[in-house]
């Protein structure tokens, strides 16, 4: 029987570890134990656990077809940069390719021919031709993996964000060849806001930080035998390169987005133009597709 505060945890755990499950059993176990002395650490009150269950109801209740706090709030706390930095690289011993997946992928991207364009609808910016290569942690080409790749546009928007954009623009499925490479070309992306009009806008208002990410190209690369590749790649001259509200930046993951005056590879389009020619390391393990946060 509970009398005092310090017998809740003990109570709590004894019935946690009666878990069967024994995966679901050590993370109830931790959990309880942290979030208790998280409790104890900061003396949380009373009003201030109704305002943290509050949160967390409307949290949920932001969650769209378009949208979802969830991811933005958990990439705002470096939450899911350390679980993607604990569970790649040689369990967070080397450097990965690997990165967050963030919360605007969408299945069913069209498929497109290595050289080609994924721009679909008038999009003002610079031409950007993407040279990739894909290869294994020995160093060898993985040929016929499938490269789905999105970004944000010259403005800070995703398609499915802006109604002015066609739909899938600038979103793309490739194949890679039989030297692991795969190419096109498409408009270089900015950075952007995340969105602040719900409860990650009111976290970061509160602590005085601005609510950017540094312009990156999204790739997501499936092939069986091999944990499926999520990746960022960040442009280095972008102002908030140091600064990223997601904390998503890794050393591995900047590009070299070269700029170019002369006459590019494709007559129609002028200068300036950009080059990025980028190298994704695949580790071996199980295939499995993550959930797409939005449809």
């Amino acid at each position: 029987m509970i009398r005092r505060q310090e017998d809740v945890t003990p109570a709590v755990l004894a019935v946690m570890e009666r878990t069967r499950d024994p995966r679901l059993r050590e993370i109830m176990v931790s959990l309880v134990t942290h979030l208790h002395g998280f409790v104890r650490d900061v003396r949380l009150t009373e009003a201030e656990f109704r305002e943290a269950t509050a949160v967390l109801n409307e949290i949920g209740k932001l969650a769209s077809d378009t949208h979802n706090e969830a991811v933005l709030m958990a990439g705002s706390l470096g939450v899911s940069s350390l679980v993607c930095l604990l569970n790649n690289g040689d369990a967070g011993q080397t450097e990965t390719s690997q990165s967050l997946l963030g919360p605007f992928w969408r299945l069913h991207s069209p498929r497109v021919e290595n050289g080609g364009s994924i721009v679909r609808s008038d999009t003002a910016g610079d031409a950007l031709f993407v040279n990739g290569r894909v290869l294994d942690q020995q160093g060898r080409p993985v040929a016929g993996a499938e490269v789905d790749v999105w970004h944000a546009s010259p403005i800070g928007l995703y398609e499915n964000q802006d109604p002015e954009q066609a739909e899938m623009n600038l979103r793309g499925k490739f194949t890679t060849d039989r030297d692991g490479r795969f190419w096109f070309r498409t408009v270089k992306m900015i950075g952007y806001p995340i969105p602040t009009d719900g409860v990650v806008g009111r976290l970061l208002t509160a602590q005085d930080r601005h609510p950017y990410r540094p312009a990156h190209l999204h790739a997501l690369i499936v092939k069986p035998g091999f944990k499926v590749l999520i990746s960022q790649v960040y442009d280095p001259t972008d102002p908030r390169i140091d600064s990223d509200v997601q904390f998503g930046v890794t050393e591995a993951l900047v590009g070299d987005f070269v700029r170019h005056e002369e006459a590019s590879p494709d007559p129609d389009v002028g200068a300036p133009w950009y080059s990025l020619d980028y190298i994704y390391v695949m580790e071996p393990g199980e295939t499995v597709l993550p959930r797409a946060p939005i449809k």
